[in-house]
């Protein structure tokens, strides 16, 4: 059964290592959260690793420098892995290509120095996925038609951003992973490597491992995060224990009216076969205790 808790200071005892979700938990796309900065913070400074981990398609370094400019502060994390850095190493075994590219030209770090050369639908060997090219107004139906003939070319597509929505202030937007899912619905075959899949993982834990200067029990590691198809089913695959923010883009459901419901959290999980041990409204280090709700 799912544990409301009312901060990560009920954990402290518990967990060495944090494997921490970054949008939806740290910031939301346009500002950072203080208190979760700050419960992170503290958590690197009395107990462990903090290790963030980000669907983002672009190299850690350039999710380093937007969690600079949207006020997280640098004591929040010990180290970050995303998406793009494990997935660089699929696009590198499929290089020179050529790939036809799906994505904003700011995801361009994804491909430095992997020798690639890019071409149209009709001239590719495959796909380079990193989300809409504009996702402020697009969404997965705009890509039908095109998706639809490089189907039928049999073109595999590698997507470096596995998330399908991100919340963007108080909206939501597609990602990577919502073409992908239409992708796979017309027949196309689609490889990942961030969140829900292992790589992602693997390398978190070792760089966990580096952090503390030896290996260290799986156990005694948390992942958090408030995506259901990526961070906790990712998580609840590798065998490690799930902390669910639920505030985050599952919100609507699973805190109706902004309160968190156990009874609406293990419905909402039940629906995806998935369990956590522990549900939290909002990443934060400990708060008044309240009656929570039930219905």
């Amino acid at each position: 059964m799912t544990r409301l808790i009312d901060g990560l200071a009920d954990l402290a005892g518990d967990y060495e290592v944090l494997l921490c979700d970054i949008w939806g938990v740290v910031h939301n796309g346009r500002e950072a959260f203080p208190e979760a900065c700050a419960c992170l913070a503290r958590w690197r400074a009395e107990i462990g690793p903090v290790v963030l981990i980000s669907n983002s398609p672009r190299p850690w370094p350039g999710v380093a420098a937007q969690l600079e400019d949207l006020g997280a502060p640098r004591t929040a994390w010990s180290a970050i892995v995303t998406s793009g850095d494990v997935t660089r190493t699929l696009l590198a075994a499929r290089a020179p290509g050529p790939a036809w590219r799906i994505g904003p030209k700011r995801d361009d770090p994804l491909f430095e120095g992997l020798g690639l050369t890019f071409a149209s639908v009709d001239d590719a060997r495959f796909i380079a996925c990193t989300g809409p090219f504009d996702d402020e107004v697009e969404t997965p139906e705009d890509y039908r038609t095109v998706l639809t003939r490089a189907a039928e070319r049999g073109l595999e597509m590698v997507c470096a951003n596995p998330d399908k929505v991100v919340q963007r202030g108080d909206r939501l937007i597609y990602c990577g992973g919502a073409l992908a899912e239409l992708y796979e619905s017309l027949g196309g075959g689609v490889v990942m490597a961030g969140k829900p899949h292992a790589p992602i993982y693997e390398r978190a834990l070792e760089i966990a491992d580096t952090a503390l200067g030896r290996a260290h029990d799986r156990n005694r590691t948390l992942v958090i995060g408030d995506g259901l198809a990526t961070d906790i089913a990712g998580a609840q695959a590798q065998g490690l224990d799930r902390l669910f923010v639920a505030n985050g883009i599952h919100g609507a459901e699973a805190a109706p009216g902004g309160e968190l419901s156990l009874a609406a959290t293990e419905a909402l999980l039940a629906k995806s076969g998935l369990t956590v041990q522990f549900a939290i409204d909002e990443l934060v280090w400990r708060k008044p205790r309240q009656k929570r709700g039930t219905g």
